[in-house]
């Protein structure tokens, strides 16, 4: 495999590429073409022509790797997964499976309300080695690859020069710096309604009116983005899928942050949990969390 940076280069290009064919079609589209998979959680053709789109693109990146896709468009890949989190062998193999969320924020692009997004990892065992998530809304490409820093890239900001397009790192991402009490907190509202409501009450009571204030905006890729950004400085979401958070998990951390799952564990992959948090406020987020979940 070639190194990690030109990877997540040509994974930008994929994701973009995605962007730019769910952009076209949220042009003209219609709500009659939406599938129901679950209560209120929605799947249209957009979803199934990005990830065939990404996928035909992935596997010319890394012809070696697996798959794990949102929308199904490698089963077999889905089957493997499966039995790797139930086998007592190790996860850390030496195979690479890409990890796609072909639009990240269905229910937003359905009714033309911002973000949603194109989300890309790859991952080796329990590693992620690199990330990319692209808000198809702003037209901002954020990713990182491991160890090596994370980036936000707008696509205005490229530069040509004397006639050549120069390849230009984006803007290094850190972190904000906020405590509890002035911080900007995402909590979503996963799709298990009956089994969050519980959990988000008591999060809105505790944090509503002690942090600087609280947002919900319906993609879990941006959200993790954010936090990276230092637009928010937390964020926190259970019952969603690896393909939700794998990217913007890294990117989140190497931007400086902190992510675990709802019991503050780091091995937080194979779960369906995730706090993310500029670190200055993750314990005391997490003791909220732990009491009770």
């Amino acid at each position: 495999m070639k190194d990690l940076e030109t990877v997540t280069r040509l994974v930008c290009q994929v994701a973009r590429e995605a962007g730019s064919y769910i952009r076209k079609e949220r042009a003209g589209f219609s709500v009659e073409k939406v599938e129901r998979k679950h209560a209120h959680d929605y799947v249209s053709y957009v979803d199934k022509g990005s990830e065939q789109l990404i996928v035909s693109q992935l596997r010319k990146i890394v012809p070696e790797a697996g798959f794990i896709t949102e929308e199904g468009t490698t089963k077999m890949d889905d089957v493997r997964w499966k039995m790797e989190e139930t086998s007592s062998v190790s996860h850390h193999t030496s195979d690479f499976t890409w990890v796609v969320d072909p639009l990240d924020g269905t229910t937003n692009f359905i009714h033309g309300f911002a973000p949603y997004a194109v989300s890309i990892a790859l991952i080796q065992g329990k590693d992620i080695l690199l990330g990319v998530v692209y808000d198809v809304c702003a037209d901002e490409c954020f990713y990182a690859w491991k160890d090596g820093g994370a980036y936000i890239e707008v696509r205005g900001e490229r530069k040509e020069v004397r006639g050549e397009r120069k390849e230009v790192r984006g803007e290094r991402l850190a972190v904000g710096t906020s405590g509890i009490n002035d911080a900007l907190l995402c909590l979503q509202l996963p799709y298990n309604s009956d089994a969050y409501k519980p959990i988000i009450t008591r999060l809105i009571q505790r944090f509503y009116g002690n942090v600087g204030s609280i947002r919900m905006i319906g993609s879990a890729a941006m959200a993790l983005c954010y936090v990276a950004a230092g637009r928010l400085d937390a964020y926190a979401e259970r019952y969603i899928g690896q393909w939700d958070y794998m990217a913007g998990a890294l990117i989140v951390q190497e931007a400086g942050g902190c992510v675990t799952d709802y019991q503050g564990s780091s091995d937080f992959t194979r779960g369906d949990s995730v706090v993310a948090t500029n670190s200055v406020v993750h314990e005391e987020i997490l003791q909220e969390l732990r009491s009770k979940n």
